[in-house]
């Protein structure tokens, strides 16, 4: 069964970092576990060092003026940092397997670079490296998660997300969705895509699905709609208005690899965002 035991809140210091240290020191506190901030420090070539027009604040203070606002507004929490110089890519992830985390919180991307349109950002390098699953952090009003929606392939990774998902939101409403996706024979205007051989067999893997032990227990049986995944997904998110999304990190081809899918989801998350990561 999946338990918070160790938190791990990666933070640069910004509004969209301050909203996942929010976030993970809710979680933190909730279940009573350790939360530890991770700030890495970028080595900078020493012509953009010259260009800057004023010196950097001290990274010390500022994590400490960080740790002294969440000592006072959570005396009972354990909080520690670390800071170190590295890529955050790498650091993190790092700081996760030597500490044991169960979960990492992180903030949105910054606004991209050009460059960053086709090569992983570090929130996506962080994620595809984690040993853990990643929370997207977004609302920064750190609600708690009342209606929960998960887009699901009927694999035992989609079973394992919607259970961390309810650890992360007990009392939440779960939904789930799987995109049916048809080849060419199966659209044709005289088949009934309700008695097709792809939905007969997707059916028979929700059956299937639907005995993993430690789904949600207000999980509603999940949808089969036939459609691509984006447009699928987008519909019901305007329709249910979740809390929080759910997806598999991985592509369908390689367990290891971040999906198209699930980049294109990171960098523009509709709500906080849960990225579960396959055994």
């Amino acid at each position: 069964m999946f338990q918070l035991t160790t938190l791990l809140a990666a933070t640069d210091f910004s509004q969209r970092s301050a909203t996942a240290v929010a976030r993970a020191a809710e979680l933190a506190r909730e279940h009573k576990a350790r939360l530890v901030l991770v700030h890495a420090i970028e080595a900078r070539p020493p012509t953009v060092q010259r260009l800057r027009l004023r010196k950097p604040v001290d990274p010390v203070v500022r994590i400490e003026a960080q740790m002294q606002k969440l000592r006072e507004a959570y005396p009972d929490l354990e909080v520690t940092c670390h800071i170190a110089a590295a890529k955050p890519g790498d650091l993190v992830p790092q700081q996760a397997r030597e500490l044991g985390a169960d979960l990492i919180v992180l903030g949105l991307h910054m606004a991209r670079r050009v460059l960053e349109t086709v090569r992983l950002t570090n929130l996506e390098r962080i994620t595809q490296n984690a040993p853990c699953p990643i929370l997207i952090a977004h609302d920064q009003a750190c609600r708690p998660y009342r209606t929960v929606l998960g887009a699901i392939t009927f694999a035992p990774a989609s079973a394992k997300a919607l259970q961390i998902a309810s650890t992360i939101a007990p009392e939440g409403e779960f939904h789930a969705i799987h995109a049916l996706q048809l080849p060419l024979s199966a659209k044709l205007p005289s088949t009934d895509i309700m008695k097709s051989a792809e939905m007969t067999e997707a059916e028979m893997l929700r059956e299937t699905f639907m005995t993993f032990n430690g789904l949600p227990k207000s999980l509603s049986l999940p949808e089969i709609v036939p459609g691509g995944v984006h447009e699928v997904l987008q519909f019901r998110i305007r329709e249910l208005q979740p809390d929080l999304v759910v997806i598999g990190s991985h592509s369908g081809r390689d367990p290891n690899t971040l999906g198209n899918y699930a980049r294109d989801l990171m960098r523009a998350p509709p709500t906080d965002m849960l990225v579960a990561k396959p055994d």
